[in-house]
């Protein structure tokens, strides 16, 4: 299949780097720089539509981020349940769609609580589709889904011939999701880092060097312009 796209990507998922240097380079904590983050994601909620992207999946907190200091991560919670709580009624003015992926068992449980209630407040809206991972890893999702399909095998007798790509990626967290047709990481790292490893198997990558907090719609609407040349042959021969 060959595929010489000039239309925006429906779906686009965001490795969102770049927060803490932002503020350290500007002599600021690193929780102001993840603030000013949070700012950025409603502005480029906002615009996503208009640029034609109906998905957008962002990558808040990594399984691996746990290792970063106590502060910072008790920082990190406060601002996701306070992003909740403030954008709520502007996402459901506007038409946004929440929801989460990732292992909450490990949230705390308020968090868990208001993760479900947006989730629930939100599930009508049709306009644009947002896609927080939190406590999400890609290993970690693909060892769940494992652990799943195992349960099904001993419960319900599933016969393993039977396990297809189509029956891991329902029991995945992104089950309802279509993946993504473009990866973007800001701040010039060029690693995927663990993020929709089974989901993103024939994405298009762009790697900008532009820190998250500096990443305006313009540079948003720059980068799906250089998607829209890109020859996607998904394994096959190009024409």
């Amino acid at each position: 299949m060959s595929s010489t796209t000039s239309r925006t990507p429906e779906h686009v998922a965001i490795i969102m780097d770049g927060n803490g240097r932002w503020a350290t380079k500007k002599g600021w904590p690193r929780l102001v720089g993840h603030r000013k983050g949070a700012e950025r994601v409603k502005a480029i909620v906002r615009v996503a539509p208009d640029l034609g992207v109906k998905w957008l999946t962002i990558y808040a907190f990594s399984t691996e981020n746990w290792k970063r200091s106590t502060e910072e991560v008790i920082g990190l919670m406060g601002l996701f349940g306070r992003y909740i709580q403030r954008e709520a009624e502007n996402m459901s003015r506007e038409g946004v769609r929440m929801r989460f992926i990732g292992d909450r068992s490990r949230l705390d449980v308020k968090l868990q609580d208001m993760m479900r209630w947006i989730e629930e407040r939100t599930k009508d809206n049709t306009h644009v589709n947002l896609t927080v991972a939190i406590n999400y890893g890609g290993r970690n999702e693909l060892t769940r889904a494992a652990r799943a399909l195992a349960r099904q095998a001993v419960e319900t007798g599933l016969d393993p011939d039977m396990i297809d790509d189509e029956a891991v990626s329902r029991v995945l967290d992104t089950f309802d999701i279509p993946d993504p047709d473009l990866v973007i990481r800001t701040s010039g790292e060029t690693r995927v880092s663990n993020f929709l490893l089974w989901q993103a198997a024939y994405a298009e990558y762009e790697f900008t060097p532009v820190l998250w907090p500096d990443f305006t719609p313009e540079v948003f609407a720059e980068i799906l312009g250089r998607y829209g040349a890109r020859d996607r042959r998904f394994g096959g021969v190009g024409t």
